[in-house]
């Protein structure tokens, strides 16, 4: 489980890459808002925030609406302290923000819900500068100490093609799913079984 991963006690094979306390930091999708209150951002928060060995951060983003990767992933690393001991969770415009992010920076892991690789013509989208280049996938899961994917075949929003693009990309732990849409529920206990 994810609560198990991020125990260093309880999982040896982390000792080498995490050195006493984990971090878990959840990126959540544009349009948040408050994000302890929407989808299961607040919910995942309170599984996972247990000091002093697992700290999980779930901040309101500066310009939910956009997400601009020059606004976001900056916050990231200054504000959410990304690290090579966080293990990142980013649903929808944060999985696209913790793919970037993780062509840059070390990262403990990557869990990504809803991730995409296009902008699909949506202008907003366009604006938020992650999809003006390709995605360096090598880079991402070299920096990334494991990485797992949520998708769902009825997703509203993206298209299966882009979901399954982003799991062969970064051969990610694929965890496929007919009927949870965008994730947009309140709680999603599959997460804390990867």
């Amino acid at each position: 489980t994810l609560e198990t991963l991020c125990s260093s006690e309880a999982n040896p094979q982390l000792v080498w890459q995490f050195s006493g306390m984990v971090k878990v930091a959840i990126v959540p999708g544009n349009g948040a808002g408050n994000v302890l209150r929407c989808n299961w951002y607040g919910w995942l928060h309170g599984k996972l925030h247990h000091p002093p060995g697992l700290t999980c951060v779930c901040r309101n983003m500066p310009d939910p609406l956009y997400a601009r990767e020059s606004i976001w992933l900056p916050f990231m690393q200054n504000e959410l302290g990304c690290d090579e001991q966080t293990i990142i969770v980013g649903h929808s415009s944060g999985a696209a923000a913790a793919m970037r992010y993780a062509e840059k920076h070390r990262v403990g892991g990557l869990v990504l819900v809803s991730a995409y690789t296009t902008d699909q013509g949506d202008p907003t989208e366009a604006a938020s500068g992650y999809f003006n280049r390709p995605w360096d996938w090598a880079a991402i899961k070299g920096n990334a100490g494991s990485i797992a994917q949520f998708m769902s075949d009825d997703d509203p929003f993206l298209p299966i093609s882009e979901q399954l693009e982003v799991a062969q990309g970064l051969a990610a732990d694929l965890h496929r799913f007919e009927d949870r849409g965008h994730f947009q529920n309140t709680a999603q206990p599959e997460l804390l079984e990867v």
